[in-house]
């Protein structure tokens, strides 16, 4: 019998498959390992990509994940500027959960907070900062207060509260 790593092994790969029944059956079974699945963060987040069956599944997947393993972290960040706002919006909860062992990647919180169509984006990039900010050693960048600064005048009042509660969460 396969031990569960070489089940999640198998799962990772298969959500890869050119047939859409078995991407759907290895994010199912992904969803069901909680925090076992965390090796398959990057291609669970770029399942969200897919069909809705199977971002519904990558999605209830990544709910129980917790914090990536560190060595995904640079993929997870190479993520969360996809123009898909679901693969954006989960690799920044990623980067979020990571905490101050995504510190190197604040930038690209920056940029979504400042930049990124999607409110949800914007709203889960002040998030993630304030996250960050919280669990480092170090402050954030002057950038990154900044960015979460002019966020707190945004016309979208939750932005605006979770860019000020990651602002306090850093001082």
């Amino acid at each position: 019998m396969p031990s569960r790593r070489e089940l999640q092994q198998q799962w990772t790969a298969q959500l890869k498959s050119l047939e859409q029944h078995q991407r759907a059956e290895a994010a199912e079974a992904l969803a069901q390992m909680g925090p076992d699945a965390a090796p398959a963060a990057i291609e669970l987040v770029e399942a969200c990509a897919d069909v809705e069956a199977i971002q519904t599944w990558s999605v209830a997947a990544l709910e129980e994940l917790g914090p990536p393993p560190p060595d995904q972290i640079h993929g997870i960040a190479e993520l969360a500027g996809d123009a898909n706002p679901l693969v954006a919006y989960w690799a920044i909860t990623l980067l979020g959960r990571a905490e101050a062992d995504a510190a190197a990647y604040q930038d690209v919180l920056i940029d979504a907070v400042r930049s990124c169509e999607s409110i949800a984006v914007r709203q889960r990039a002040a998030w993630a900062l304030g996250k960050i900010g919280a669990a480092s050693k170090e402050s954030i960048s002057e950038n990154a207060k900044a960015a979460l600064k002019t966020a707190t005048q945004s016309s979208d009042p939750r932005l605006a509260r979770l860019a000020q509660t990651s602002l306090e969460q850093c001082r």
